[in-house]
């Protein structure tokens, strides 16, 4: 019973914290985020000032905070350690925005998408979520680092993850700003895919499962 209560709370946590966040990004979208308040959002979700801090300590924070690091770390955990860490990594970050972005029909943009891209153009242009963001990065890497569990132990191979890390990061932050800027047409996973493929290699990593490999991209767009 205690288990179920548990659990039940975790759940309205989650959909407390999810509710919350969505009326942020849209009125942070609608109004402009130096113009909304935490209290505007508050208003609009339901909630009091207080819950909102419970759920985000910052302003910031209810742009930024999403699942993201959880999902690569349980992929990377599930690899095999024989692989590459570029691949490794890679694979990771390409299965986890598959995820994230969910499955699309065309030009539709799903929730997930159009979510995504809102919080990804709010963090563009405005300078202090850009500031923020970088936080996210590091703490993005060293989640990824941790994952890597044996690889990571021995000072020169935590060097090495830490290094292999940090340019999929690199390669990811590209891919993302592009996908921006394309407004979602095309699938995440694939432009990740491709910007890793450009700074590794083609045969660095797999494609998504569903999405068309960065050699195939390639032929497409030339």
């Amino acid at each position: 019973m205690a288990d179920q209560h548990s659990t039940l709370r975790a759940q309205r946590r989650t959909e407390t914290q999810r509710k919350i966040q969505a009326h942020a990004v849209r009125l942070f979208t609608e109004r402009g985020y130096d113009n909304t308040t935490v209290t505007d959002v508050a208003e609009a979700a339901g909630v009091s000032p207080m819950t909102v801090y419970r759920h985000f300590p910052t302003k910031e924070d209810m742009v930024l905070v999403d699942q993201h690091g959880r999902l690569v770390a349980e992929r990377i955990v599930a690899s095999s350690a024989a692989q590459p860490l570029v691949r490794r990594i890679g694979n990771a970050l390409i299965d986890s925005a598959a995820t994230l972005t969910g499955a699309s029909h065309g030009d539709d943009l799903t929730a997930g998408k159009q979510f995504l891209l809102a919080r990804l153009r709010l963090m563009i242009s405005t300078p202090a979520l850009r500031a923020k963001h970088l936080d996210n990065h590091y703490a993005l890497q060293q989640a990824i680092v941790d994952a890597l569990g044996d690889d990571a132990r021995d000072p020169d191979a935590a060097f090495h993850a830490q290094v292999a890390a940090s340019a999929c990061l690199a390669a990811l932050h590209t891919a993302l700003v592009r996908w921006a800027e394309d407004d979602g047409r095309t699938e995440l996973a694939d432009v990740i895919a491709k910007a890793l493929a450009a700074a590794f290699g083609e045969d660095t990593v797999k494609p998504a499962t569903g999405t068309a490999t960065s050699e195939s991209i390639g032929r497409a767009e030339r």
